[in-house]
C-alpha cells in the first residue's frame, strides 16, 4: 500500500467550485430522466461521487488515464454505494468517442472535465509533476506511454525546448533555460531529477526578473503538458463531446491554464454566436447559435474557496447548452478537428532531435 492508499481520499483530493459544477451538471434533468452523464477526469471522484449523488437516476461513465486513480475511484464508489450507476474507463479523455462506443452509449446527457493535474498527482513524489519534492522526471499521467518529461529534456533541439516552455509555460526566459539544459546535455550531464531541473532553472532565471513562487514552476507545467499532450487532447475532445450531446446536454469545463481557457473558449463560442456575416438584419433559423451560455463567462473561486483550498486560485468554470441540433457545417468542420488536432499530436510526439 502506498501513501495515497493510506490517506483518506477527502484528504487527497478538495473538488474545485463542488456546488457550482454539481448544478451546473445535474439541474438540467427533467422529472423521471435517467440522463447519462460523463466525468472526462474522473480522478479520485470527488466530482463524480457528488453528482451521482445529486442525480440519483443518473449513470457516470468515468474516464481516467491514470490506472491507479481510476482503481482508487472505483473503490469509492464502492464505498458510497454508487457502483451499480458507475462505469469506469481507463482510457486518455481524447478516446471519449471510443469509450462510449466500447460501452453502447449512443448520446450523453452531461460531460465534465476538470483539467491539469489531479490532487493524487500533485501529492504523490514518485513522478516528478512537482518541483517541491526530488523524484525521477517522469511526469507521465499514463504510465504505459513512453514519452517522460527526462526523455523530452535528453531528446528535444533547443527550439523545440524553447518553443515548449514559451508556449505552455509562457515563461520569459524559455530560450535562456532551453540552451543551457541543450549545453549541459552537450557535457554529459543528464537531467533525470526534479532537484536538477529545479536547480538550474534557479542558475538561469536572473533573482530581479522573477515572478512570485518557485522560478521553476512554468517550466515545470509546460513539461507536463507536453508529455501528456494536453493541448492537443483538449482540442480533439470537444467537438467529440459536442457531437455525442443529447438535446439540452451540458458540456461544463474547468480549466486552470490560460492556453487550456483560451481553447475551451473558443470552441464555446464557435456554437454560442450567429454564423452569419456582421450586421446582417435577420439571422436565419440555421444560422442561429446552437450553444446556450451557462455561465456568462468564467466562474472563479472566491475568496473563502481560494484559503480553504489553494489550487483554486487559477480556476475558471465555463459551461454551455446544447439548445438545437448542431448545423451539418459545424459538424463537417468538428469531425475535421478531431482529425486534424489528433494527427498533430501524434506528429509533434514523435520526438523532436
Amino acid at each position: 500500500m502506498n501513501a495515497a492508499d493510506e490517506r483518506s481520499l477527502d484528504s487527497i483530493h478538495q473538488p474545485v467550485l463542488l456546488e457550482d459544477c454539481v448544478r451546473l451538471v445535474t439541474s438540467g434533468f427533467g422529472p423521471g430522466a435517467r440522463p447519462v452523464i460523463v466525468d472526462c477526469t474522473l480522478g479520485l471522484a470527488g466530482h463524480a461521487t457528488a453528482f451521482l449523488k445529486a442525480a440519483p437516476h443518473a449513470r457516470l461513465v468515468g474516464i481516467d488515464r491514470d490506472a491507479e486513480a481510476l482503481s482508487l475511484a472505483t473503490e469509492r464508489m464502492e464505498r458510497e454505494g454508487l457502483a451499480d450507476r458507475f462505469t469506469p474507463v481507463h482510457a486518455a479523455f481524447d478516446e471519449f468517442t471510443e469509450a462510449l462506443d466500447d460501452h453502447g452509449i449512443g448520446r450523453v446527457d452531461a460531460v465534465f472535465m476538470d483539467l491539469g493535474l489531479s490532487s493524487l498527482q500533485i501529492d504523490e513524489t514518485e513522478r516528478g509533476f512537482s518541483y517541491s519534492h526530488d523524484a525521477p522526471l517522469d511526469m507521465r499521467m499514463d504510465v504505459s506511454q513512453p514519452l517522460t518529461a527526462a526523455a523530452v529534456l535528453a531528446d528535444y533541439d533547443e527550439r523545440s525546448l524553447t518553443d515548449i516552455f514559451r508556449t505552455y509555460g509562457e515563461e520569459r526566459f524559455a530560450r535562456q533555460i532551453a540552451r543551457e539544459i541543450v549545453a549541459r546535455r552537450a557535457q554529459g550531464e543528464e537531467l533525470t531529477t526534479s532537484a536538477q531541473l529545479g536547480a538550474l532553472v534557479d542558475e538561469v532565471v536572473p533573482k530581479a526578473h522573477r515572478p512570485a513562487g518557485n522560478p521553476a514552476k512554468r517550466v515545470f507545467q509546460a513539461l507536463r503538458i507536453e508529455v501528456n499532450g494536453e493541448l492537443d487532447k483538449l482540442a480533439r475532445t470537444l467537438p467529440q463531446i459536442a457531437l455525442r450531446l443529447a438535446p439540452h446536454g451540458r458540456i461544463v469545463v474547468e480549466s486552470y491554464h490560460s492556453l487550456e481557457d483560451k481553447t475551451v473558449k473558443t470552441f464555446m463560442a464557435s456554437g454560442l454566436t450567429a454564423d452569419v456575416p456582421p450586421n446582417m438584419p435577420v439571422v436565419p433559423p440555421e444560422a442561429r447559435p446552437f450553444f446556450r451560455e451557462l455561465t456568462r463567462g468564467a466562474l472563479k473561486a472566491d475568496e473563502a474557496e481560494i484559503a480553504a483550498n489553494p489550487r483554486s486560485a487559477s480556476v475558471r468554470l465555463r459551461a454551455v447548452e446544447l439548445v438545437r441540433p448542431i448545423p451539418r457545417r459545424h459538424i463537417e468542420r468538428f469531425e475535421q478537428d478531431v482529425n486534424a488536432s489528433g494527427a498533430a499530436g501524434r506528429r509533434r510526439r514523435g520526438g523532436r532531435n
